[in-house]
């Protein structure tokens, strides 16, 4: 049963081709999966957009998923996706992965730093950027 406390969510077609030997969705696949959150995750915050403007964004720094129950083709994957955390310089997700009968397939977690890719360092998150990641806690 998919959790409701989740503000963001994100179903994408399960493509053939991700299929491996066994008939069932390959592993690295739900990874790719929980980039796209991440990616959703940076665009409705508006960090992609602080980064094209100001090369200062979201590095990931840690990625992490427990598998939980295979996806299969012909399906959809649907990405769950909320704040984990926010500390001074780094935040966290946490993403859960279903299939079309709302089963839990799989529980992921990143942790991201805020970059600053001009000097190669990280940065304090502003009251701002803390205000708009803290709305998908």
């Amino acid at each position: 049963m998919i959790d409701t406390d989740f503000k963001l969510s994100l179903q994408l077609r399960i493509d053939w081709s991700e299929m491996d030997t066994y008939q069932h969705v390959n592993n690295v696949n739900f990874m790719k999966y929980m980039q796209s959150a991440r990616v959703q995750f940076w665009e409705v915050t508006g960090l992609a957009k602080l980064h094209a403007e100001t090369k200062k964004g979201p590095m990931l720094v840690s990625t992490k998923c427990d598998f939980k129950h295979p996806l299969f083709f012909p399906g959809n994957v649907i990405v769950k996706t909320k704040v984990a955390f926010i500390k001074n310089s780094s935040f966290g997700l946490y993403h859960e992965l279903y299939n079309d009968d709302r089963i839990l397939c799989a529980q992921g977690q990143d942790v991201a730093v805020c970059f600053d890719f001009n000097i190669n360092k990280t940065f304090q998150i502003t009251d701002e950027l803390r205000e708009s990641i803290g709305v998908y806690m």
